[in-house]
C-alpha cells in the first residue's frame, strides 16, 4: 500500500492533492448506505454530524429523497475536498452544484456559517431554490441574495445556516455595514466558511476588483466631457496622436498638443494647464482605446461594461469616475451620477476574511499557483464520472484573420450540413456579430449569446444541442447550464473556438461544454498570426514556413507563437495580480486598523471616554444621552477621514508614477513612504475633529445637524488594472508628452 500511495502522488496532476483518503472515506459511506435508507430526516442530519463518511451516506440519501438525485462517488469526492477547505475542480457537467450544497450542509451542520459565492443573482437564486429541499431535509436553513433584495430581506438570508450571493452583493452589504451608526443596522454576521462556485473566476479573474460604496458628491460636468469628446474625435491618428504596439496607451504628438492648445486656447504645459491636459488624455483614451462592443456596450442609453472573463454585461460595473464620464461623452448618453469613495474592499480581501475558504470549478489547475500564493488553497482534481471521450483536435493555424474566417464558415457548414450542433466561441461581442453577418450570407441560421441578450441566455443553451444548431457565443465561464444533447445527435457537440483566450483557462471552459458527462464531442481552435493575443503578446515573432493555398501553416514553430504569446499574456496578468495586490495589501492593514476602532466605538464607550477624557466639564454640562451623540460624532469623524484617505491614497498612487519615474525610483516603495504614515495620523485626526466638534456643542439636538451622511449612496465595482487601467494609461501619456514637449 505505501508502494502504491507513493506511485500515486508521483503520477498524480502537478499541483493537485492525493484524493486517495477521500475515495476510502466514499467507500464506507457506501457500506452505511443501506443503514441510511430508514432513518428519519433528524436521524439523518444526526449521522451526517458524526463524521465525514456519515455525511456522505446521509447526504447521498437525504439528496435522493429530497431532489431525486442520488450523488455519484465523484460527487462525493468533490464535496469532501471541499469539507476540507480545498477547490475540487469538476468538469463540466459533472455535479458540482450538489456537491457544493453536500458540503455546505456539512458545514452547516458543524455549526459553521456558510456564504454560497456565486457569479451572479441568477445562479444564486436557482441553486437556493433548487437545493432547498435537500437542505430543509437536513435540517438546515437556507436564503438567497439578489441585486434587487430588499434590507430585511438580506438580514433574514444572512440569518439562515447557508446563503447563496452573487460576490459582489456580499461586498456591497459588508460596505454598507461599515457605514452603520446603530448595532442594529448591521445586517451581515460574522464571516465563517466562504464556499465559491467558479472559484478561478471570483478567485483570479476578478480578485483584485475593487467593489466600492459612493456617495453624492455633485452632478458631473456633462457640457465639458462632451466637448472634450468632439474636441478628439477631430484628432488624427498618426499625425495628431498615436498608440503604442500593444494598444495599451496613447499619446498626443507635437502636431496633437499644437491642435489641442489652439482649440482650447490653454498651454498645456502651463501650470493652470494640467486639468485641461488629464482631460484631454482622459477622452483620447475613451476614443482611441476603448471600444464598443468590445470593452462596452451601449443600452437602455447607458455604457455597460462588458466582463471580459464571462463575455457578459458586468453588472453595476464602471471605470473610474473621469474615464466613465469620458466614455458617456463619448456616446452621448446621459451622465452617470459621481460622488466621493466612502469605502471600498477588493474581492481577494472580501473572500480573506473568512477563516475557511473552499471552491469548485472545472478550471483550477491552471491557476494552481495563483490560489496557493494568494489564498492558501489546495486543489482536488476530481475525476469525472464516466470517461471524457471528447476529441481535442490540435490548433488550425491560418497566416492571416481573413484566411481563418473562411475556413470557420467552412467548418461551420460542413457541421451543420451532417446535422450536428456546433457551439462557437468568439472573443468579444463585436466578433460575435461579425460572425453571425457572415454566416447569414452563407445561408446558415444561427443563435447569438453575447452581452446584449444575456438575458435569454438558459433558453438559447438549452436549445444549443439540437440537430444542426449554430450558436455563437462570447465566452462560456460561469454560464451554470450545460447543453444536453438532441434527438439523433451521435457524434456530440463540435466546439469551434475562433481564437486563443488570454488565459488557457478560458480557452478550456469552452472546450467543456462538448463531451459532459461521457457524450461524445469535438473541440477545435482556429487562430491566425494576426490575432490580438499574437500581435499584442508576441509582436516580434514571426513564422518562417509558408502557408499553403488555403492559408493554413502547419510548422511547428508558428504554433509556437500562439502558444508563446498565451503564456506571456498569463504571465503579465500574474503581475498585474501581484503589483496590485501589493498596493491594496498596505489598504487592507490600514483598514483593519480602522475598522477595529471604529467597532470599539460602536459597540463599546470609546465615544464616551474620549469625551469625558477631552472635555469633561463639557460632558457634564449637556447631560441627556451624551454617550449616544459623542459615539454618533466620532463615527461621523472617523468615516470621514477614511473616506479622505482613500482619496488621498488613489491620487497617492496615481501621482507616485509620475515622480518615481523621473527619480528612477521604486513606485511601490515611494506608496509606502508616504501611505503609512499618513495612515498612522487617521484616527488620532478623527479623534481630535470629533472632540473640537464635541467641544462646540451648544446642545444634544445639534449632533445630528453636524453630521449629516450623505444624502444618497449607491455602490458599484470599478474595472481597474495597475498596467492597463486608463487612469495610468493616461499619466505614462502625460509623461511621454512631457518628454516630446522638452526635446
Amino acid at each position: 500500500m505505501a508502494l502504491r500511495d507513493r506511485l500515486r502522488r508521483v503520477l498524480q496532476r502537478p499541483g493537485s492533492t492525493d484524493i486517495a483518503p477521500y475515495e476510502r472515506i466514499v467507500a464506507a459511506a457506501g457500506e452505511l448506505e443501506p443503514r441510511m435508507r430508514d432513518l428519519t430526516g433528524e436521524e439523518l442530519a444526526a449521522a451526517a454530524r458524526e463524521d465525514l463518511a456519515g455525511l456522505c451516506a446521509a447526504g447521498r440519501e437525504a439528496a435522493r429523497r429530497a431532489i431525486g438525485e442520488r450523488p455519484y462517488d465523484v460527487q462525493l469526492l468533490g464535496t469532501l475536498a471541499l469539507m476540507n477547505g480545498q477547490v475540487a475542480e469538476m468538469a463540466t457537467g459533472e455535479g458540482k452544484t450538489l456537491a457544493g450544497a453536500l458540503a455546505a450542509a456539512g458545514h452547516a451542520l458543524r455549526g459553521e456559517r456558510v456564504h454560497v459565492l456565486s457569479v451572479n443573482d441568477y445562479l444564486a437564486r436557482r441553486d437556493a431554490g433548487w437545493m432547498e429541499p435537500l437542505y430543509t431535509l437536513l435540517g438546515v436553513s437556507v436564503g438567497w441574495i439578489g441585486q434587487e433584495t430588499a434590507p430585511d430581506g438580506r438580514r433574514a438570508a444572512y440569518a439562515a445556516d447557508v446563503t447563496y450571493a452573487p460576490v459582489s452583493e456580499v461586498g456591497f452589504d459588508l460596505l454598507r455595514d461599515r457605514l452603520a451608526t446603530d448595532p442594529g443596522d448591521v445586517v451581515q454576521p460574522a464571516p465563517r466558511v466562504a464556499l465559491i462556485d467558479e472559484a478561478d473566476s471570483v478567485l483570479v479573474d476578478e480578485a483584485m476588483v475593487p467593489l466600492v460604496l459612493a456617495g453624492a458628491a455633485g452632478g458631473p460636468a456633462e457640457g465639458d466631457g462632451r466637448s472634450y469628446a468632439e474636441l478628439v474625435r477631430r484628432l488624427r491618428p498618426g499625425l495628431h496622436f498615436a498608440t503604442d504596439e500593444e494598444g495599451r496607451n496613447v499619446r498626443l504628438t507635437s502636431a496633437g498638443t499644437r491642435e489641442v492648445e489652439r482649440a482650447l486656447g490653454v498651454d498645456l504645459y502651463a501650470p493652470g494647464g494640467l486639468d485641461a491636459l488629464t482631460a484631454v488624455n482622459v477622452a483620447l483614451h475613451a476614443e482611441v482605446l476603448l471600444r464598443r462592443d468590445v470593452d462596452y456596450i451601449v443600452r437602455d442609453g447607458a455604457v455597460k461594461l462588458i466582463s471580459e472573463s464571462r463575455g457578459r454585461v458586468a453588472l453595476l460595473q464602471r471605470w473610474p469616475d473621469g474615464l466613465q464620464a469620458a466614455v458617456e461623452a463619448k456616446e452621448a448618453v446621459e451622465a452617470s451620477p459621481s460622488g466621493e469613495i466612502l469605502d471600498s474592499i477588493t474581492v481577494q480581501e472580501l473572500v480573506g476574511r473568512y477563516p475557511v475558504r473552499c471552491g469548485m470549478t472545472g478550471t483550477a489547475l491552471g491557476v494552481a499557483g495563483r490560489l496557493r500564493e494568494f489564498y492558501g488553497l489546495e486543489i482536488a482534481v476530481i475525476p469525472p464520472h464516466r470517461p471524457r471521450i471528447r476529441v481535442d483536435e490540435p490548433d488550425r493555424l491560418y497566416a492571416t484573420a481573413v484566411d481563418k474566417d473562411v475556413a470557420i464558415i467552412e467548418e461551420i457548414a460542413a457541421a451543420h450540413a451532417a446535422g450536428r450542433p456546433v457551439l462557437v466561441g468568439t472573443p468579444d461581442v463585436a466578433a460575435s456579430e461579425r460572425l453571425a453577418r457572415r454566416l447569414d450570407r452563407a445561408g446558415l441560421e444561427c443563435v447569438v449569446l453575447n452581452a446584449k441578450n444575456d438575458a435569454e441566455e438558459a433558453a438559447i443553451i438549452a436549445r444549443a444541442g439540437a440537430p444542426g444548431a449554430i450558436t455563437v457565443s462570447t465566452q462560456m465561464a460561469g454560464r451554470g447550464t450545460d447543453i444536453r444533447l438532441g434527438e439523433g445527435v451521435t457524434a456530440g457537440l463540435l466546439v469551434i473556438g475562433t481564437a486563443r483566450h488570454h488565459s488557457g483557462r478560458l480557452d478550456d471552459q469552452l472546450r467543456g461544454r462538448a463531451g459532459r458527462q461521457g457524450d461524445p464531442g469535438t473541440s477545435v481552435f482556429f487562430t491566425s498570426l494576426e490575432d490580438d493575443l499574437v500581435t499584442r503578446y508576441a509582436p516580434g515573432e514571426k513564422a518562417k514556413a509558408p502557408a499553403d493555398d488555403e492559408g493554413r501553416i502547419e510548422s511547428k514553430g508558428a504554433h509556437w507563437i500562439v502558444g508563446h504569446a498565451q503564456r506571456v499574456a498569463e504571465g503579465v496578468d500574474l503581475e498585474i495580480h501581484r503589483n496590485t495586490w501589493r498596493y491594496h495589501h498596505l489598504i487592507s492593514l490600514q483598514r483593519r486598523d480602522f475598522l477595529a476602532e471604529r467597532d470599539r466605538v460602536l459597540n463599546g464607550d470609546a465615544a464616551d471616554r474620549l469625551m469625558r477624557e477631552r472635555h469633561p466639564d463639557r460632558h457634564a454640562e449637556l447631560g441627556g444621552d451624551v454617550a449616544g451623540a459623542a459615539r454618533r460624532l466620532l463615527l461621523f469623524h472617523l468615516d470621514r477621514c477614511w473616506s479622505e484617505h482613500l482619496a488621498y491614497l488613489a491620487d497617492l498612487r496615481e501621482g507616485i508614477h509620475l515622480r518615481s519615474l523621473g527619480r528612477g525610483l521604486d513606485p511601490l516603495t515611494e506608496f509606502h513612504r508616504e501611505a503609512v504614515p499618513a495612515g498612522k495620523r487617521l484616527l488620532d485626526r478623527a479623534r481630535d475633529r470629533a472632540a473640537a466638534a464635541f467641544a462646540e456643542l451648544a446642545g444634544l439636538d445639534e449632533v445630528d445637524a453636524g453630521t449629516r451622511r450623505p444624502s444618497a449612496t449607491w455602490t458599484y465595482v470599478v474595472h481597474d488594472n495597475p498596467f492597463g487601467s486608463m487612469d495610468e494609461r493616461a499619466f505614462r501619456g502625460l509623461v511621454s508628452l512631457v518628454r516630446s514637449r522638452r526635446s
